[in-house]
């Protein structure tokens, strides 16, 4: 089976279950509801998993038989170019792995998989200085304790839940178990693998053990350079060191779009969105919403910090239940750099509004990924929210295959998948931008390959929008 390569074409991101119940159902409204609006698809994790919907892998080798197998998965590979998690910093406290180190101790040949705090710091146990800078992700610190069959206990390092156990990856027996999943998963139909949580892990006493710029990058690149398919690492920071690694060669997320997308159109002011469309990243693949949320942190330097408040504040007056959620006065550090919340409810589900915002993020340098909330205007699911009491829920909401049917019918959708489309076929995205001078409150962007373009023309303020573009010579319009 011939297996699709990443082309400059939309990726949509969606879970297994998140439009229908299963990767059948999926792609059968791919098919017929979805057509040419997409070129690639981003399936979170779907492997065995013990929690945070498929981030806690047990291992890589299965399909989630909820979900399909992998005749589904390569079924789609051979249709859209696939973009599959890789969980680099950690496995489930329910994989093999763990389960023989917990029943063997010192004598269990995955002994040396895992980060033991006896053995990391130098009394066994990180000082208040060095626990005050690691970059944490939950209340308590980075650990969890290790209950082993012979009855003793020791603090093992878990950044996340007590389901997600760290690997230290400096090890050899963890390169080596970290090469056999991604030459797995590259036979088996992907294009591109997402390192998740990439910036935790690697540590080093003394420092805030992120991203500490190891080597590991080029070593996964490396792994999976002999089958064509290039690593995306998930790094939420500055954009600084998003253009650092685009200048080394690497792919890199834009997350810091989405914010300066709502501080434009929220204050009519194009200023800083303008600026990070002339330097931002060429290799990147931009977002405006994903299974996470808006991200606050990938803003700083590109927003002052008082425009940064105040995109927050309205966004906390448009879309309330976010402020029980996200706000600066409840929301705890280990979740502070994102909002929880869908993008077409933090534009006040404005339909025109809604798809200005993706024709900015369309006409951005890079390959636009649409989650499948954002394709099906989708609004916070309160629902779920309520139901899970998981802040991150309220922008996942399942949709039977009949629910997301009808979503398809509605006009703004229609809409976007015409934008999307336009977007996948148009000749000019392959070609050159420029940012046409204008004044503050008004964006002027056109792409342009030999006689072909395409310009979009946008009043921030009055939030009328227009796409301008060629066809064989002749000029259309999309409003």
């Amino acid at each position: 089976m011939n297996f699709k390569k990443v082309s400059n074409q939309i990726m949509l991101i969606t879970y297994a279950d998140s439009m229908g119940k299963n990767l059948k159902e999926l792609e059968e409204i791919l098919t017929t509801q979805v057509k040419g609006a997409i070129g690639g698809l981003h399936i979170l994790p779907f492997f065995p998993s013990s929690a945070d919907r498929g981030f806690a892998p047990m291992t890589y080798r299965e399909v989630d038989p909820a979900f399909g197998d992998w005749e589904d998965i390569e079924r789609l590979a051979s249709k859209y170019y696939l973009m599959y998690d890789y969980m680099i910093n950690h496995v489930s406290a329910h994989s093999p792995e763990y389960l023989d180190y917990l029943e063997k101790k010192d004598e269990s040949e995955y002994r040396d998989f895992f980060i033991r705090f006896q053995d990391f710091w130098e009394n066994g146990y990180p000082t208040q200085e060095q626990l005050e800078k690691i970059y944490k992700r939950k209340a308590g610190g980075p650990s969890v304790k290790a209950e082993f069959a012979d009855g003793s206990s020791e603090l093992i390092w878990s950044t996340f839940s007590s389901e997600q156990i760290d690997l230290d990856c400096t090890q050899p027996k963890v390169k080596e178990f970290i090469r056999k999943n991604l030459e797995f998963l590259a036979k088996h139909g992907a294009a591109l693998i997402r390192l998740d949580a990439f910036g935790y892990a690697t540590k080093k006493p003394g420092t805030n053990c992120f991203f500490l710029e190891p080597d590991l990058l080029k070593e996964t690149q490396d792994m999976m350079a002999p089958y064509g398919i290039k690593a995306l690492p998930e790094i939420h920071e500055t954009y600084f060191t998003q253009l650092k690694l685009d200048a080394r060669g690497y792919d890199v997320y834009d997350f810091a779009l989405p914010l300066l997308v709502l501080q434009a159109l929220y204050f009519g002011d194009a200023i800083y969105l303008k600026n990070w469309m002339k330097i931002c990243p060429k290799h990147q693949f931009t977002t405006l919403d994903t299974h996470d949320g808006i991200g606050v942190m990938d803003t700083y330097h590109l927003l002052p910090d008082d425009e940064i408040d105040r995109t927050l504040e309205r966004l906390y007056e448009i879309s309330p239940v976010t402020k029980g959620i996200s706000t600066k006065s409840s929301h705890t550090y280990f979740d502070a750099y994102q909002v929880n919340c869908s993008y077409f409810s933090a534009l006040d589900e404005d339909e025109n509004v809604y798809l200005l915002a993706r024709a900015i993020q369309f006409f951005t340098p890079g390959i636009p990924m649409v989650y499948y909330m954002g394709m099906l205007a989708g609004v916070n699911d309160l629902e779920l929210l309520k139901k899970t009491g998981g802040g991150r829920d309220i922008n996942r909401r399942y949709y039977t295959k009949e629910q997301a049917e009808e979503a398809f019918m509605q006009p703004v959708v229609q809409k976007l998948l015409r934008m999307m489309e336009l977007r996948n076929t148009h000749p000019a995205f392959d070609g050159e931008l420029r940012i046409l001078d204008s004044d503050p409150y008004t964006l002027s962007v056109c792409w342009s390959k030999e006689q072909e373009w395409a310009q979009l023309d946008a009043d921030l303020r009055t939030k009328e929008w227009k796409i301008v573009y060629t066809e064989q010579g002749k000029e259309k319009t999309f409003a």
